[in-house]
């Protein structure tokens, strides 16, 4: 059987360790690649709003930092954990990946394979590109980097989700 959830991957933590998607079992995700230098920048603020929002009802975001888009994330680990702090961050930020092109990490090619669940994904064209995932680890939709985390487009569906069951 081959398993179209995103709990196949293992990613790697600022801290170096290698934790598998599947802790995050049952709970509706919001993936995004951020960037700490971007336009968009200003969203991180949006998504820790989005998680204080829906956070007791087993919704988590899982940011993972890309310098793929005009060099805007230059830092690395420790620089990022401690960029996280200072803007407030509340939800886990990983180690900086790549999201597009053949060096693209496992788990975004994933994303943004377009046969997958039959449904149209989309490679991240910028920062800030989001990825709605369900309970069963399934891509749901995708939102582009002009999408703001807190418009009523996304926590309508983020809601629909964390009342679904499956």
């Amino acid at each position: 059987m081959i398993d179209n959830s995103i709990y196949q991957f293992n990613i790697q933590q600022l801290d170096g360790e290698e934790i598998n998607l599947s802790e995050y079992k049952d709970k509706v995700l919001l993936i995004v690649n951020t960037a700490s230098q971007c336009g968009f920048t200003p969203q991180l603020k949006e998504l820790t709003a989005l998680k204080n929002e829906f956070k007791d009802q087993g919704f988590e975001i899982l940011a993972f930092p890309s310098n793929d888009f005009g060099g805007q994330e230059p830092l690395e680990g420790k620089e990022i954990a401690a960029f996280c702090e200072i803007t407030g961050t509340n939800y886990p930020v990983f180690e900086k990946i790549r999201v597009r092109g053949p060096y693209a990490d496992p788990l975004y090619k994933f994303l943004s394979d377009k046969k997958q669940n039959g449904k149209l994904n989309s490679v991240p064209r910028w920062n800030f590109h989001k990825y709605l995932i369900s309970k069963a680890g399934l891509v749901t939709d995708f939102f582009y980097p002009f999408t703001k985390p807190t418009s009523s487009k996304i926590r309508k569906k983020i809601a629909r989700l964390l009342s679904n069951n499956h």
